[in-house]
């Protein structure tokens, strides 16, 4: 009988520990979340193609692209 009198009397205090390691567990998910959008965010400054050019050959296949 002392498990069921030890359960009852640590019941809150386990709730409250996972809870507490549950909203760590998402902010860290979410910080790592930001962390990684920042940096892809950055990355795609590459400049779009010029929609009033046209594509031609010589662009495609030269090596020294600007």
């Amino acid at each position: 009988m002392g498990i069921h009198y030890d359960y009852k009397s640590t019941k809150s205090a386990k709730l409250m520990e996972k809870q507490a390691k549950r909203e760590k567990k998402l902010a860290e998910k979410k910080a790592k979340r930001l962390a990684k959008e920042g940096t892809k965010k950055e990355d795609s400054k590459v400049p779009a193609l010029d929609a009033s050019k046209p594509i031609t050959l010589d662009f495609l296949t030269n090596p020294n692209k600007e």
